[in-house]
């Protein structure tokens, strides 16, 4: 069993990562909880069910001696830190927590921009040898089992692809929970709600296009701030190529009120998959069936696997959590972000 720590005490550690840790008794045992407050450690450690070991809490206000984040990671029975902070506050202490000698699995995306992301990912497979600890990336989206399944029938139904659509429709409204957060309601990164929910829909995306064997290489978008609230954008509609020469559209709007839904589909000549979280659809000569699926976010699934990674010793995370595959996804976002600022200027990625 595996000693972690949670490192972040917002609204998905504490809705999702503190249960998928508690989740996985066999793999991991909870040794200690960080945030920037006292308050907020507190509250998240009392949030671990009662009759469950109680974490130790740490955090840097107050200052108080043996309490800070430096003093968790020097814990010789903390192993592994799963990082949940804001997106420009990760950087840093991912590098910190591996310097430590600590397994870490951090939120997406990769950082806040692919210039950072490619400077951290260099620095993580040059500064710290062969015997580096591992580093994950969690996209939860990858580990959802309607997505899994809708990947698992583009392979299965074949035939050559003729395109592809990702439409996502949302409301970001005034009492959203992840809108209260200040870190989001005044972004100070690129894209707001497009980056920090964006990112998600791009993974699935590229997701089912790794099924069909395809992989996005040129971007063009025109971009939009539908609701004034949700700076500094909110809409993207875009064209994309892949390097296969296969055209698709992509649609990620969270300033649409009245329209709402996720569809990401893929079209070949044997018939078509249509994923949405709870649902996938699919059209065949043999005619139309779907499978229905209870919401799941993919958070229990994805640290399991992180778990299982470090209980296995062979030195890789999952391929689904590499550095390098959140980097992609980033890339595809912020080239979007980048074509609508240039007038719909054409990015290759």
């Amino acid at each position: 069993m595996t000693g972690i720590a949670l490192l972040g005490a917002g609204i998905f550690a504490r809705h999702e990562h503190l249960p998928a840790i508690l989740a996985s008794p066999d793999l991991l045992s909870l040794k200690a909880v960080y945030s920037r407050s006292q308050t907020s450690a507190t509250t998240l450690a009392d949030a671990v069910p009662s009759g469950a070991p109680k974490p130790d809490i740490y955090y840097d206000s107050p200052s108080e001696p043996g309490r800070g984040l430096a003093d968790l990671l020097k814990r010789g029975d903390i192993v592994a830190v799963d990082i949940a902070l804001p997106i420009l506050a990760q950087a840093e202490v991912i590098k910190a927590a591996l310097k430590a000698g600590k397994h870490v699995l951090s939120e997406k995306p990769v950082a806040g921009d692919v210039k950072g992301a490619r400077g951290l990912i260099e620095w993580y497979n040059t500064e710290l040898g062969n015997k580096k600890p591992l580093w994950g990336v969690a996209e939860n989206f990858r580990y959802m089992k309607s997505l899994v399944f809708a990947g698992e029938e583009v392979k299965r139904i074949g035939g050559r692809v003729l395109g592809f659509k990702l439409e996502k429709f949302g409301w970001v409204a005034e009492d959203n929970k992840y809108f209260n957060t200040e870190w989001r309601r005044v972004p100070d990164y690129q894209g707001g709600f497009l980056l920090d929910g964006g990112v998600h829909f791009i993974a699935a995306l590229r997701y089912l296009l790794g099924a069909s064997g395809q992989e996005l290489s040129k971007l063009v978008a025109y971009t939009a701030l539908l609701e004034e609230r949700l700076q500094p954008l909110d809409t993207i509609h875009g064209l994309a190529l892949t390097k296969q020469g296969i055209n698709g559209t992509v649609v990620i709007s969270f300033g649409t009120e009245f329209k709402n839904g996720t569809d990401v589909e893929i079209v070949t000549t044997n018939g078509s998959v249509s994923w949405s979280p709870t649902e996938v659809k699919i059209v065949t000569k043999d005619g139309e069936s779907k499978k229905e699926f209870e919401y799941s976010s993919g958070v229990g699934a994805e640290v399991a696997v992180f778990g299982q990674a470090i209980q296995e010793g062979n030195g890789k995370v999952d391929g689904l959590q590499s550095p390098e595959e959140a980097l992609r996804d980033l890339e595809v976002l912020e080239g979007f972000l980048e074509s609508g600022a240039g007038g719909a200027s054409v990015k290759e990625v």
